[in-house]
């Protein structure tokens, strides 16, 4: 999976500006903070972390009990190999890949992206029907060599990447319309 950024790196700080006021992430940075301190996440941070990323998957979310949850994450901040980190915690039911992914982009010491369909886009590509540990490490290199050399945080390339597709891309209606 080659990606290219659709548009120039030094707009990344004005398309991170335009990531929404009702798009608020400051439970997730508060859950974040508690996780670095504490090592892992308690269920009802786990929970909240989940939902930020996705209502869907709820009910199986909130199947994990408290000892479960601890556990997993704390095995994942606690890992230095990444393909463990993010694979031991889509052991967690209800989360998948991007729910993993947004759990260490606010809770781990490292740069993480935040997989989702809007980055994908923003970075020349669909969003993957299956993801596996290639992909992932193909979009985490990426990303960090985008952020690192554009001096922004992983969180502010984040914000950019998914303003540029909310403002860009395609809605499935118009893709319809635009269809003979």
């Amino acid at each position: 999976m080659k990606f290219e950024l659709q548009f120039a790196p030094e707009m990344i700080q004005p398309w991170a500006l335009r990531y929404g006021a009702d798009d608020d992430d400051s439970e997730a940075f508060r859950v974040g903070a508690a996780a670095k301190e504490a090592g892992e996440l308690s269920r009802d941070d786990f929970l909240a972390i989940a939902k930020w990323k996705t209502q869907r998957t709820g009910k199986q979310c909130r199947s994990n009990s408290e000892a479960y949850v601890r556990q997993v994450t704390s095995s994942a901040l606690a890992a230095s190999e990444p393909r463990f980190k993010i694979e031991v915690l889509c052991l967690l039911n209800g989360v998948a890949w991007p729910t993993a992914s947004v759990i260490l982009h606010f809770c781990d010491a490292d740069k993480w992206p935040i997989l989702d369909f809007r980055a994908f886009w923003s970075l020349g590509q669909h969003e993957p029907v299956d993801y596996d540990y290639s992909i992932w490490e193909a979009y985490y290199s990426y990303t960090r060599t985008i952020a690192e050399s554009a001096h922004v945080s992983m969180r502010t390339l984040d914000r950019a990447l998914w303003a540029y597709s909310k403002a860009n891309q395609p809605t499935t209606a118009q893709l319809q319309q635009a269809t003979p």
